[in-house]
């Protein structure tokens, strides 16, 4: 049985780009019953950027009712808030003097910022050390991971390593990276990747009228109703293929280059796609969010499942560091 470990942010309510990019995929691996996963909300990793009590708290609360609307098994998995483990914060303490100053320099996540250093909080600097020890403390043997966390995966693995060789002994496991090249990027509504950074996402869990409202806003040419179009180079056409059967993706792509069929026509098929598809997962996720108490109680379950795990490493690891 392989234990694979991955963290979700809690930056706010999941957008398409998100549920077809990570909980689809990720939900998907949780059901193979060979696979013991440990999936956790990232809501100290949040804390660097976000300060304001009540927004993290309803981030994560947000980022929890999506999960499980989409049908991830808490029963036979393990499901965490981040901060719920409090072992994490000592490890990581102990991890990070074994880390070079110079190697988090070079990391994305700061030098991404380092000609703004008033912006750079030592939580950000220290990112990385976080990350890893979210992954070390649980044994972690597989972590999925997209293109722009590749580098703090590789930053783990090297820190692992090199605690293990100072106590020539195999205390953490070493994390196999599974670097998925098929991971879709989904386009946001001006082209770009869907990202809240860039306020382009589509909201899937929004009330009807609202959700039709943001897939009009998508960008498009200006070609006439009767001019024949591209699909490949439509936004409305490149988010429908993402949820559209083959079928149903021939069929608006002929439309395109016959001619005679407005980009409204395109959105307005877009929405009732997206409106249609989702919607018993939009039904859960009004329900989790209106029964916080079952949130609070499935994710409580979890995080004394994850506890347990948690104190053992740590113990190990006391122990050959000399504090036990």
């Amino acid at each position: 049985m392989k234990r694979i470990l991955t963290g979700i942010q809690s930056s706010g309510k999941p957008h398409l780009g998100n549920v077809l990019g990570a909980i689809l995929p990720a939900v998907e691996l949780s059901k193979k019953a060979d696979n013991e996963c440990f999936f956790f909300i990232a809501d100290l990793h949040s804390l660097t950027t976000i300060k304001d009590a009540e927004d993290r708290k309803n981030n994560v609360y947000s980022v929890a009712a999506a999960w499980l609307a989409f049908g991830f098994d808490t029963d036979s998995n393990f499901f965490y808030r981040q901060s719920r483990i409090p072992q994490v914060c000592e490890l990581t303490w102990y991890t990070s003097c074994f880390m070079p100053f110079s190697r988090l320099s070079l990391a994305h996540s700061f030098k991404d910022k380092a000609d703004r250093l008033e912006d750079v909080n030592a939580g950000l600097f220290l990112y990385p050390v976080l990350m890893s020890s979210d992954i070390l403390l649980y044994d972690a043997e597989v972590v999925p991971v997209g293109k722009d966390q590749k580098q703090h995966l590789e930053i783990t693995r090297e820190l692992a390593r090199r605690i293990n060789h100072h106590y020539k002994t195999e205390l953490f496991v070493i994390p196999e990276i599974k670097l998925d090249e098929k991971v879709m990027i989904i386009p946001g509504t001006d082209g770009q990747k869907m990202s809240k950074s860039y306020n382009n996402y589509i909201d899937i869990f929004k009330p009807k009228k609202q959700l039709k409202k943001d897939v009009m806003k998508i960008v498009t040419d200006t070609k006439a109703l009767e001019d024949p179009k591209d699909p490949d180079t439509c936004n409305v056409f490149q988010l429908y293929a993402t949820v559209a059967s083959p079928e149903q993706i021939e069929e608006m792509a002929a439309n395109y280059r016959a001619g005679n069929y407005g980009y409204g026509h395109a959105k307005t098929a877009l929405f009732e796609l997206l409106w249609t598809k989702f919607e018993k997962e939009r039904e859960q996720y009004d329900y989790y969010m209106n029964n916080l108490d079952e949130v609070d109680r499935l994710l409580s379950i979890g995080e004394d499942r994850a506890r347990e795990t948690a104190v053992k490493v740590l113990d190990r690891v006391r122990k050959t560091l000399g504090f036990s």
